[in-house]
């Protein structure tokens, strides 16, 4: 089968690698129907993250159950299905508690790569949740976004917990930025602002629910915020970048007994003991637990009121994923989607 193969930065290949097969009884095998590429992606891509060797990349996806191990009793052959991009048992305590991107027998997706034409799932009964009936096209590419940034940022406007007559601010105009947005406005959030400079992404988060855009960074939109919210701050805000400049933003913008939501996948930041006890803020993130949201934002896509596909503003076949990266490189795209 045809597998994405990151061999070093910038250097993106679609190569033959073997089918996967059943390993453990709780393992299924899926034929991977679209995939995306993620902006965690871009890390390894740009150098940032170092790889030891050549890598299968992908960790989002959706597709038809091929195979099923011996004990996998609650996804059949034929389903169609939508998956976390962290495996999880789903009985564990922690599953259990809602944090299955925690659970003790975790498996990141990222280290099986679901930018390929089949791919194996462990921990299936835990991990995969079935769609009924037939989604549409644009159904289809919103049951995609499910699978990891509409989780991700849903997940970051709960962890913020956005809400009935609160102001949230939305750190990170990529992906997982806009489709916290859209979270935020399906929470109840009364104002929502969105730290964006581009003036495609900025349309795009004013169609999710965005009431105000801020285009300074740092302490500039920090000002900017303070300013909005009558000296106080977001009650809630959603950091959706994972560098020191977003994590420091994110804080100040925020009032004193308000909620940072991170999500951004942390790359060098580091936070200030006494800034943070004298800041007041509550901070909660992590990566998100995908499964706990899946039965219900499943629901909200297949009656048709969130449509997070729009996120996906470029679509590939999947012999063109080199491109797909360069184009989310160079800002050209804020999520690309890979046709098999």
């Amino acid at each position: 089968m045809r597998a994405v193969i990151m061999h070093g930065p910038g250097d993106v290949r679609i190569e033959d690698v073997p089918v996967p097969e059943i390993i453990l009884p709780t393992d299924a095998i899926i034929r991977v129907t679209a995939a995306c590429i993620c902006g965690s992606d871009l890390w390894p891509y740009r150098g940032i993250e170092k790889q030891k060797r050549p890598t299968r990349m992908g960790h989002e996806y959706i597709g038809v159950v091929e195979q099923v191990g011996a004990d996998v009793r609650d996804i059949e052959v034929g389903d169609f299905v939508v998956g976390s991009f962290m495996a999880s048992d789903g009985v564990c305590e922690i599953c259990r508690a809602g944090y299955q991107s925690r659970c003790i027998h975790v498996v990141g997706m990222g280290s099986i790569g679901t930018q390929a034409e089949y791919a194996r799932i462990p921990w299936a009964d835990g991990t995969l949740v079935r769609v009924d009936g037939a989604p549409s096209d644009a159904q289809t590419r919103s049951l995609l976004a499910a699978s990891d940034v509409l989780g991700t940022g849903w997940f970051a406007a709960v962890a913020a917990e956005a809400g009935p007559g609160k102001t949230v601010a939305v750190v990170g105009d990529g992906a997982v930025g806009l489709l916290g947005i859209l979270a935020a406005r399906e929470l109840g959030a009364e104002r929502i602002i969105a730290m964006s400079r581009h003036a495609d992404r900025q349309a795009l988060a004013r169609s999710f629910g965005a009431t105000d855009i801020v285009e300074e960074r740092g302490d500039a939109g920090v000002a900017r915020i303070k300013e909005l919210t009558g000296g106080y701050g977001a009650h809630s805000t959603i950091e959706a970048v994972g560098t020191q400049e977003s994590m420091e933003q994110a804080m100040r913008a925020t009032r004193a007994g308000g909620h940072v939501g991170f999500v951004g996948v942390s790359h060098g930041v580091t936070i200030d003991g006494s800034e943070l006890f004298y800041s007041g803020v509550h901070l909660h993130g992590g990566p998100a637990p995908v499964r706990r949201f899946l039965p219900d934002l499943i629901d909200l896509i297949m009656t048709d009121r969130i449509d997070p596909g729009t996120v996906f503003d470029l679509t590939l076949p999947f012999d063109e994923a080199a491109e797909g990266y360069r184009a989310m490189d160079e800002r050209r795209a804020t999520k690309v989607l890979l046709e098999f």
